[in-house]
C-alpha cells in the first residue's frame, strides 16, 4: 500500500540563501575585475567594459531577486498548487521538482501543464514547524499535472 505525504501549505518569500548566493558570486566576480584593472599596464577601454557588465550583473541579480515569487506551495496530498496574490483567478496544478537540497534550504523547480515554471527557494527557517512536511511531500511520489485548474 502506498501512501502519500500529507498535506501542507508552505510560504515562499524573496530567500535570504539566494540573496547570498548572488552577493558571493557578485563581488567575487567584481574582486576578479577590479584585480585585473590593478595589474593591468595598460587601462584600455576592456577594462571599462568589464566593470560596467560586471556592476550590470549585480543590478540584475537585484532585480530578479526582488522580483521573486511570494505566495504559497500547498500539497493537497495528490496536487501542487502555487497560491499568490499575482494569481488568483483559480489553482492550476504543478509538478515539483527538487533542484538542489542544502537541507535547511531546497531550490525547487515547478512547472504546470502548460510548462508555465517557477523556481522557488524554500527555507527551514520561513516556518520551521512545517519544513519538515515541506520535505515529505516534494520527496514523495507525485501524479503528473492534469491541466485542470480549481476555481476558489
Amino acid at each position: 500500500m502506498k501512501h502519500n505525504a500529507p498535506s501542507v501549505s508552505y510560504p515562499f518569500q524573496r530567500s535570504l540563501v539566494q540573496a547570498l548566493i548572488y552577493l558571493v558570486v557578485w563581488f567575487s566576480a567584481f574582486a576578479v575585475v577590479c584585480s585585473w584593472i590593478w595589474v593591468s599596464q595598460n587601462k584600455n577601454l576592456a577594462l571599462l567594459v568589464g566593470l560596467a557588465a560586471t556592476i550590470l550583473a549585480g543590478l540584475a541579480c537585484f532585480t530578479g531577486w526582488k522580483s521573486s515569487p511570494v505566495g504559497q506551495l500547498v500539497w493537497d496530498g495528490q496536487y501542487w498548487h502555487w497560491e499568490s496574490m499575482a494569481y488568483q483567478s483559480g489553482m492550476a496544478e504543478y509538478e515539483v521538482f527538487v533542484a538542489a537540497d542544502f537541507q535547511h534550504a531546497l531550490l525547487l523547480h515547478i512547472t504546470n501543464h502548460a510548462n508555465a515554471t517557477l523556481w522557488l527557494w524554500a527555507e527551514r527557517s520561513t516556518l520551521p514547524e512545517r519544513w519538515l512536511d515541506l520535505r515529505r511531500a516534494v520527496y514523495s511520489p507525485q501524479r503528473p499535472a492534469t491541466g485542470r485548474v480549481a476555481t476558489a
